[in-house]
């Protein structure tokens, strides 16, 4: 019987407390693996805001479909189709992928789709920069009036900024700890190699980026403390 990882996603933490959402999204998957004769080995829920690169759950949900060699499906397609990050992730993952609105698509139609997506923050980027320019030119003033004054309040708002990037980084490595002993059960244990593995099952960095030995290091250091 073919097997099929399931992944869930909601955008707000309302949502994802009351399951609003989730459960047509279940019934559509559930749908799809009974007309395709499949089982359900795992369901794997991301609650999100959507403007967040990182996204534990996916991460292990497409581990876990490249190690046991089943299906990701998500119900729809559409409601991550603007999303070049997760768009990126699933092409570079190397796990076979389908939409439950959407069964055929393939690698292509998810690799257009990134590039589109890509495209589209790309061209919002240069709108916002060609405004400010235009703002400028008219001789309005940018930036914080309050000027040092403004720096010297955000310096005590600093440390509990920084208390929230740090929680999110161990709880970034702590997601990953189950792949690092994974891998190092198959004999991957150089930086280089954790590295590489990470990039070709299209695990991103807790900002969103790819794997080199410095952040491979800093992880393993994180996950040591």
């Amino acid at each position: 019987m073919k097997k099929i990882v399931c992944y869930l996603r909601v955008s707000t933490a309302r949502q994802g407390s009351s399951g609003l959402g989730m459960d047509a999204q279940l019934q559509s998957v559930e749908q799809y693996a009974s007309s395709m004769s499949a089982s359900i080995t795992a369901t794997f829920t991301e609650v999100e805001t959507g403007k967040l690169n990182a996204r534990p759950e996916l991460v292990k949900a497409l581990h876990l479909a490249k190690v046991t060699g089943a299906t990701l499906v998500i119900a729809k397609l559409d409601r991550l189709s603007r999303n070049a990050a997760f768009l990126i992730t699933l092409q570079d993952a190397g796990v076979k992928f389908v939409a439950a609105d959407l069964p055929q698509a393939n690698n292509l139609t998810i690799g257009i789709m990134a590039l589109v997506a890509q495209q589209e923050a790309e061209a919002i980027s240069k709108r916002t920069k060609e405004a400010l320019q235009a703002a400028k030119r008219r001789g309005k003033v940018l930036g914080n009036p309050n000027g040092a004054a403004a720096l010297l309040k955000a310096a005590k708002s600093n440390t509990a900024a920084l208390s929230v990037i740090k929680t999110k980084a161990d709880l970034h490595a702590a997601n990953l700890q189950p792949v690092i002993d994974s891998l190092k059960s198959e004999g991957i244990i150089s930086l280089g190699g954790i590295a590489k593995a990470f990039n070709e099952r299209g695990m991103l960095t807790p900002r969103g980026g790819i794997w080199h030995k410095t952040s491979v290091s800093n992880l393993l250091a994180r996950i040591s403390r």
